[in-house]
């Protein structure tokens, strides 16, 4: 029995699509690993967990690549490095607020007790009329103590 020369052409060109399938998926492959292996070196710096996220999509390719993006830390290094710069700038920028030690509640510099929960803040010294913090035991202004 001889077949048709269309089906027996397009046999013929079976094993070439199965290699170019297969080289393919090969490629897909590989690069999923360079992939993993370079976005996880950007998201932390532990040797440890590097390793074992390329090797999670080494063994188990699309589920363990889908298992990593998952699992992967959100922000990458510099995006965490960035925020804190940003935080400790808006840090800076903030104006210094004095709070209750008893109750947190906002107090200004100069206030002597607090007028939400009425703990002493401060005292004033009985020679130069001072404010003094409550752990000094002189003032530091006049010298009496």
């Amino acid at each position: 029995m001889t077949l048709p020369s269309g089906l027996s052409a397009l046999l013929a060109m079976l094993p070439i699509v199965v290699t170019l399938l297969g080289a393919y998926l090969a490629a897909l492959w590989f690069c999923l690993v360079i992939w993993t292996f370079r976005d996880i070196q950007k998201r932390s710096s532990d040797i440890l967990v590097q390793i074992l996220a390329t090797v999670l999509v080494l063994l188990f390719n699309l589920p363990g690549m889908l298992l990593y993006v998952i699992l992967r830390p959100p922000e990458t290094l510099s995006e965490v490095y960035a925020r804190s710069l940003e935080e400790e700038a808006l840090m800076r920028d903030m104006p210094d607020q004095d709070a209750c030690p008893n109750c947190r509640q906002p107090i200004k510099e100069d206030f002597v007790v607090c007028p939400a929960c009425h703990s002493p803040l401060r005292s004033v010294c009985p020679n130069c009329r001072r404010l003094l913090q409550p752990q000094w035991s002189i003032c530091p202004f006049c010298g009496r103590q």
